[in-house]
Order: C-alpha cells, then sequence, then structure tokens
C-alpha cells in the first residue's frame, strides 16, 4: 500500500515563498507520475502541477512561472516550491500519485493521495 505524506505547509506573506514536501513510502513510485493538487476553502479540488516519469511538466495556467514541481527518485519524494504567493493560493495542498506513467490533470486519475497540508498567504 502507498502511503503518501506532505509536508512544509504554513502561514506566509503575500510574495513570499514556500516548500512543499511529498515522501512516499509502500513502493518506488519513479516511474509513476506525481501531482499536486488544491483545495482552496468552499471550492472543489483542483490541478495544480505534476510531473511524468521522464520529468516533463504540466502546470495550471494561474502558477506558471511561479511554482516549480520536481521529484527526487532516490528519495522517492516529490517536491512543489511555490514562490511569489498570492492570497488566492490559499488552500489545502495534497500530493497525490498514479498507476500510470503519463497521467493528466483529472483528480480521478490519480490512485493514492496524501491527507493534505494547509498553505496559507495573508494579504
Amino acid at each position: 500500500q502507498v502511503q503518501l505524506v506532505e509536508s512544509g505547509g504554513g502561514l506566509v506573506q503575500a510574495g513570499g515563498s514556500l516548500r512543499l514536501s511529498c515522501a512516499a513510502s509502500g513502493r518506488t513510485l519513479s516511474t509513476n507520475t506525481m501531482a499536486w493538487f488544491r483545495q482552496p476553502p468552499g471550492e472543489e479540488r483542483e490541478f495544480v502541477a505534476n510531473i511524468w516519469w521522464l520529468d516533463s511538466t504540466i502546470y495550471t495556467d494561474s502558477v506558471k512561472g511561479r511554482f516549480t514541481i520536481s521529484r527526487d527518485n532516490a528519495k522517492n519524494t516529490v517536491y512543489l516550491q511555490m514562490n511569489t504567493l498570492k492570497p488566492e493560493d490559499t488552500a489545502i495542498y495534497y500530493c497525490a500519485a498514479s498507476r500510470s506513467r503519463y497521467s493528466g490533470i483529472a483528480v480521478n486519475e490519480y490512485d493514492y493521495w496524501g491527507q493534505g497540508t494547509q498553505v496559507t498567504v495573508s494579504s
């Protein structure tokens, strides 16, 4: 059974940075698509970014140029570097893993989920 554990969330002022980490255990995920989603207060869970097994990446438009997803296969960990944070980035951020090498941006394409980490950006 795969377990994903996020860390690195917190409270930051607008314009600041945070780095989220997602540590996987239970199996090696180096050939799986890994992703970050977020759920703002009162809204649906939404796609943020993903990374395929050959390190191709996709980002939602609102974070392009500000967020960077990366992975360290030796550590079985995926990261989300978030710069120039805005109040609208406030959400619970979830790490997700797919059994597929080439998953897209839909929630239902992902098989494993972390418990989430809160990111709050103050204005």
